[in-house]
């Protein structure tokens, strides 16, 4: 399982990916979901996957090779939105299953993936999109500023409370590492390090961008305060008062 954010407000944007990928219980391994294609004053473009690994890491590959063609060809490099990124992405998640899809079927393997693609180019407002696992995707608004994909039920509860487009960056990035402590405390298959980027609005480079371990003592502090904060205020609830009513029958 997975478990990638890509939150998109006024200050900028905040992206995270887990690196656990599991083939059954006995064979759990850490591959790296975030790719950063960076040109710094020019472009920022910023991709996370989850889904069928070989089909992800095909898909940007391609479109990785794709970039240094110098026949006139729309890449990432020329392309002048993140729109056309998306459009190229999306092109390419197709191509390799148009190539691999019918051998995996035959298999039983599930061939289902998708992206979290995200950055800015010059000329043009950041940007975020979510691409599906049919190649169309769609874009963040205002009233919908982050997308999640794999895993996202136990982190969505908190992005949902806290995250607005006025939230700094700085609270932003403490949001998303909730949401993947709460994540990984209610399913192991996702699990550290965590590759999180953060980047400023206009400023067409990534700002600061940090792997996750288990010995990371920032990560360590949120897990244990957030839990103690938890059962805190979970304590100070006031108790029900339906204790004498009876229900109707």
């Amino acid at each position: 399982m997975t478990y990638c954010v890509g939150i998109l407000i006024d200050a900028g944007m905040v992206c995270a990916s887990d690196s656990r990928t599991n083939a059954g219980v006995d064979n759990v391994s850490s591959f790296r979901k975030m790719r950063v294609f960076e040109r710094p004053g020019d472009r920022l473009v910023v991709i996370m996957s989850s889904g069928n690994l070989s089909v992800t890491q095909n898909a940007i590959n391609l479109l990785d090779q794709n970039a240094r063609r110098v026949d006139g060809t729309l890449t990432l490099w020329n392309a002048q939105s993140m729109f056309e990124v998306a459009q190229l992405l999306g092109d390419c998640l197709r191509e390799v299953k148009r190539r691999d899809g019918a051998y995996l079927m035959q298999n039983n393997i599930d061939s289902s993936a998708s992206f979290i693609l995200g950055g800015q180019i010059q000329g043009e407002p950041m940007r975020l999109f979510m691409v599906y696992a049919e190649g169309n995707f769609i874009e963040a608004t205002p009233e919908t500023p982050f997308f999640q994909i794999g895993e996202t039920k136990y982190g969505k509860p908190i992005i949902d409370r806290v995250i607005k487009p006025t939230t700094s960056l700085t609270d932003a990035t403490k949001c998303v590492l909730v949401s993947f402590d709460s994540t990984m405390r209610s399913n192991v298959s996702v699990g550290l390090p965590i590759d999180l980027l953060m980047c400023e609005r206009d400023a067409l480079r990534v700002g600061m961008q940090r792997r996750i371990l288990e010995s990371d003592p920032y990560f360590n502090m949120i897990h244990t305060q957030w839990g103690e904060g938890l059962r805190r205020v979970f304590a100070q609830l006031p108790n029900p008062s339906w204790d004498e009513e009876r229900t109707p029958q």
